[in-house]
C-alpha cells in the first residue's frame, strides 16, 4: 500500500496517512528520501500506545521520526479542513464496517480529491476480490466519477481472508500511468 502509492507519484514530499496506527504504513513511506512530511491522523491513541508498548519493532522508525506528525482525529475531519495539500494520501483503515464506514463512502472520496495536490494520488484499503467482488465494483464506479484515474491493485497478505488484499489507487494526474508503475516496481524487485 506504501510503495505502490508512493511511486505512483513523481514527487510525493507531503503524504497524509488516514488510520495506520500501527505505524507500518508510515515507517514505509518514510523510507522514500523525497519525503518532507508524513502526518498520521488516527481516529484512536489507543491504537498507537498499544503498538507503541507491544510492536515496538515495527513503529520504532516511524514513530521516532521527526519528518511524522501523529494528529489524534477523525480522517474524514481533517480531510475537510485541508485543500490541495498533499502529494499522496494513504487511507490505511479498517473493513467498511462501524467506525471505519464513511472512508469508503462519496463524501470522503470527493473530500481526499480536495486535499491532493496537482498531480495528487490517494491510496485506499479495497477489500479483497474473490471475498467482496460486488462492494469493489461499487467503489470502482463510485471513485471514476470522482477521479481522472482509477486502477484496483491486489498483493498477497497471508494474514488476510483469502490471503489476498486489494487498494483502490486514485489520480488526479491524466497522465498517470499505472502500466509504467508496475514495470518500475519489478524492475525495482529485479525481476
Amino acid at each position: 500500500m506504501s510503495h505502490v502509492s508512493m511511486n505512483s507519484h513523481p514527487a510525493p514530499r507531503k503524504v497524509l496517512i488516514v488510520g495506520g496506527g500501527d505505524g507500518g504504513v508510515a515507517r514505509e513511506v518514510l523510507k522514500h528520501p523525497e519525503v518532507e512530511e508524513v502526518i498520521l491522523c488516527e481516529i484512536d491513541e489507543k491504537v498507537v500506545e498499544v503498538c507503541k508498548k507491544y510492536f515496538p519493532s515495527l513503529t520504532s522508525s516511524a514513530f521516532t521520526n521527526p519528518k511524522l506528525k501523529i494528529i489524534f482525529a477523525d480522517g474524514l475531519e481533517f480531510i475537510r479542513e485541508n485543500t490541495n495539500k498533499f502529494d499522496v494520501i494513504i487511507t490505511d483503515s479498517s473493513d467498511n464496517v462501524g467506525v471505519a464506514t464513511p472512508l469508503f463512502g462519496e463524501e470522503y472520496y470527493k473530500l481526499m480529491k480536495s486535499a491532493l495536490a496537482t498531480g495528487g494520488v490517494a491510496c485506499s484499503q479495497g477489500e479483497c476480490f474473490w471475498l467482496h467482488s460486488e462492494f469493489i465494483a461499487k467503489m470502482v464506479t463510485l471513485c471514476r466519477d470522482i477521479f481522472s484515474v482509477v486502477d484496483f491493485a491486489v498483493c498477497s497478505m497471508p494474514t488476510y481472508p483469502s490471503g489476498e488484499q486489494g487498494f483502490l489507487l486514485c489520480s488526479l494526474d491524466p497522465l498517470y500511468e499505472p502500466r509504467k508503475l508496475i514495470r518500475y516496481c519489478y524492475q525495482e524487485a529485479g525481476t
